[in-house]
């Protein structure tokens, strides 16, 4: 039987990093645990969507019980989740749900839709079982409240406070898949969709490999940045795909951040942000961005 040496990579968000060690911590379990199914022989997408759903309930990560708020004061999360044979699910401005990566994930595997949004991706939650969960915390209103003591904030305001969580795993067959969940950014319009719920821009995965991003989702879903970092991974490693991407992400002046695995188990991560919370394991060790970061690197 083939077997493939088997890793997920996983991100929490680029940005301005105020609590590394936390953020290390979140990823560190998240890590473990994805690696963990990996090697009881877990295909790639139940290990993404585990390793998500860990940092969904890490109020550090943004996402989950993390969201930032609407201008409204609502958590309007975004989730998604896709393998290498195309098979996609995901949702978009669901609130009211704990983890909306599993709800994503019921998307893929029960529905023969790909993106579910709004009051009928709730609808679609509750008549799967996903019982009634507040996200909204002390903390995401307080960021809220903070928001609007900028004088520049009016009707349509520059939303701010950006972030995402995400994972890319190769599994023991060689099979490729990723996960991406967002809570989106403090300030921003209702119904507005950021890039982690749509395919090709926030999560992306083929045959060449897989990827999930992070940062600015205008940004993201301008460039359609997942499906171009994967489309280059036909031809190289992960690194260098992701090196390219990011280079010409910063050449924009683009705010993203990525991290992915080509179809021969190698990572790549990069971004153009100050800080990017990521870590991966292979080989039975973990590396995380607060041990192992050198001075201005952009990729893995």
């Amino acid at each position: 039987m083939f077997s493939s040496p088997i890793g997920i990579i996983c991100h929490g968000g680029a940005g301005t990093i105020k609590d590394p060690a936390a953020h290390a911590a979140g990823l560190d379990e998240a890590i473990r645990a994805g690696y963990q199914l990996l090697r009881q022989s877990a295909e790639a997408d139940k290990a993404v969507v585990h390793a998500v759903r860990l940092m969904e309930d890490n109020p550090v990560f943004n996402c989950g019980t993390g969201s930032k708020l609407t201008v409204g004061g609502r958590a309007e999360m975004d989730a998604a989740v896709m393998n290498q044979d195309g098979r996609f699910g995901g949702v978009c401005c669901i609130t009211g749900v704990k983890n909306p990566i599993l709800v994503a994930e019921r998307v893929m595997r029960d529905t023969d839709h790909l993106l579910l949004s709004g009051e009928g991706a709730v609808r679609f939650a509750r008549q799967a079982g996903f019982e009634e969960f507040d996200t909204v915390t002390d903390r995401a209103r307080a960021q809220l409240e903070e928001f609007f003591k900028d004088p520049g904030s009016g009707r349509f305001p520059k939303s701010a406070g950006r972030g995402t969580a995400g994972a890319v795993a190769i599994d023991r067959h060689g099979r490729v898949a990723a996960a991406t969940s967002s809570g989106g950014i403090t300030g921003r319009l209702p119904g507005r969709v950021g890039d982690s719920a749509l395919l090709g821009c926030g999560t992306f995965a083929g045959p060449s490999g897989a990827v999930s991003c992070t940062g600015h989702g205008e940004e993201i879903m301008r460039a359609m940045l997942g499906r171009e970092v994967v489309e280059k991974m036909r031809t190289m490693p992960a690194a260098v795909a992701v090196t390219l991407a990011i280079s010409e992400s910063k050449r924009r002046k683009q705010d993203v951040g990525v991290v992915g695995l080509d179809a021969r188990g190698t990572v790549g991560f990069g971004h153009t942000t100050p800080d990017m919370a990521w870590g991966y394991m292979v080989a039975d060790r973990v590396f995380l961005f607060n041990e192992v970061k050198p001075k201005r690197r952009v990729t893995g």
